[in-house]
């Protein structure tokens, strides 16, 4: 999926919000919370992966999940269709999440051994 004109003028925006992320977090906590930060996106990326198709792990949501999953099945093939690629445009960006958390991790952590343990 092209990026529209309205991704292209968020886009400095995000970014600016990702780099004073990074910098509190190294300010704060030096290269371990750089790690530390990976590992926060990394699970919130996981975790919404796992959530993509209803409401998971809670013993209270089980009736929940079942309406989910009746709802899914009464969907004409057109809101199918348009679930899956909605589905597909989010595993897309949570891999690119996944990417980023790994290298901050990678990052954070092997220069915090390094410089700090090392």
């Amino acid at each position: 999926m092209p990026m529209t004109r309205i991704d292209w003028i968020l886009l400095p925006i995000l970014l600016a919000v990702l780099g004073g992320a990074v910098l509190g977090a190294y300010l704060i906590a030096g290269f371990l919370g750089l790690g530390v930060l990976g590992l926060v996106i990394g699970v919130m990326a996981q975790r919404i992966e796992l959530e993509k198709d209803g409401a998971t792990s809670n013993v209270m949501t089980t009736s929940l999940y079942a309406q989910q999953i009746e709802a899914q099945e009464t969907m004409t093939r057109a809101e199918r269709a348009e679930r899956r690629e909605e589905t597909r445009v989010l595993l897309k960006i949570l891999s690119m999440a996944k990417i980023v958390s790994a290298g901050f991790v990678i990052l954070g952590f092997g220069l915090f051994f390094l410089f700090q343990l090392g």
